[in-house]
Parts: structure tokens; sequence; C-alpha cells
């Protein structure tokens, strides 16, 4: 099922969300993460960028590919604005060192190509 306009802003959106995460985490460990509530605040802001721009996509679009967890994504950007009190360190640096770059490949095959500046 090809992605439509607004799936694909979408998806480009959830990329471009972890590649702003990877770029703010590059180099860094989990000792400096914990140490920097710039890093947590930013890496958190785009986690729930990914989210909302995951619970934009048509619930068809994410039944045919069930291979992304769309549904652990949203829910993250739930906790992320509801119940901020319950956000773990550790399990956000899980995520963004092992879920993420996987997701990233994922959502690579998805995206549909930009158009030529021709």
């Amino acid at each position: 099922m090809p992605a439509n306009d607004r799936d694909s802003a979408s998806l480009w959106g959830m990329e471009q969300a972890i590649r702003r995460i990877q770029q703010f985490t590059t180099d860094a460990s989990y000792d400096t993460y914990l140490e920097s509530v710039f890093m947590q605040s930013a890496v958190e802001r785009q986690l729930g960028i990914l989210g909302e721009a995951a619970r934009r996509v048509l619930i068809e679009f994410q039944q045919f590919h069930p291979e992304i967890d769309w549904r652990n994504a949203i829910n993250l950007r739930n906790i992320l604005l509801h119940r901020c009190d319950q956000v773990r360190p550790e399990v956000i640096w899980n995520i963004v060192t092992s879920v993420l770059p996987g997701l990233r490949v994922q959502l690579e095959a998805l995206l549909p190509p930009l158009p030529d500046d021709t």
C-alpha cells in the first residue's frame, strides 16, 4: 500500500525526529545523557514528535506495515506528554540506542522519493 501525502509527510516527520535524536546523542554515553538535562529534553521532545507523527499515519497504512511498532511510538508520546513522572531515563536511552536505529531503517524503506528539483 503506497503512502498518501499525509502519510508520507508523517513518515518523513518520524524519520527526521530520529535523525535529530541521533545527532543530539552522537558520541554520547548513558552517563553523558544523564548529566545533560538539555540532551534529555531535546531527545524527549523529538520522541514526542515521532509519536505524534506516527499517530497521524492512517490506520490502514499502519495495518499494512505491521513491521513498524506504531503503537509503542504513540504510547511513548502519550507518556512523555501526559505522564512525564513515569519517564525513566534508562528506558529512553535504550530506545535511543537499541530501537531507533532499526526503526529508521524500516521507515527509510517506506519513504517516497523526494520530488526532483528540475
